[in-house]
């Protein structure tokens, strides 16, 4: 069951990221230099190796979440929920800034991924705990 479990989590957070790049997608592009077509789209058309790539690490983080949870004595969904939440903003948000700042890229990337691991990490949290 606790596979099924994290996988749920992992989908979630997923498809949360596929809305929340859809809808960011301009701004996304142009703060990480992506350049488009006359369409709008990326050059060179569309990789499906970030997505894959996307849905195994979505695994990885939640089924650590899961550990984590479990040894911390998680199983309320709003512990889930602030647990994850706090993963997200205050262990890969600030990393992700890291990166970007010695990258010399945008502050607008760094809110955009950083909102994005913030919500997929709280929305993990929840899911994992609503099992």
């Amino acid at each position: 069951m606790e596979l099924v479990n994290i996988a749920a989590a992992a989908a979630a957070s997923w498809v949360f990221g596929a809305v929340w790049y859809m809808a960011l997608s301009k701004p996304w592009m142009a703060a990480a230099g992506i350049e488009c077509d006359e369409n709008g789209r990326p050059k060179g058309g569309m990789n499906p190796t970030p997505f894959i790539l996307s849905a195994v690490a979505m695994l990885i983080v939640a089924g650590f979440m899961r550990h984590i949870f479990a040894t911390a004595g998680i199983t309320t969904a709003g512990a889930g929920f602030t647990a994850g939440l706090g993963i997200g903003l205050f262990f890969i948000s600030p990393w992700t800034m890291i990166n970007n700042a010695y990258a010399g890229r945008p502050v607008m990337l760094t809110l955009i991924d950083g909102g994005y691991a913030t919500i997929g990490c709280a929305l993990i949290g929840l899911v994992l705990s609503l099992f």
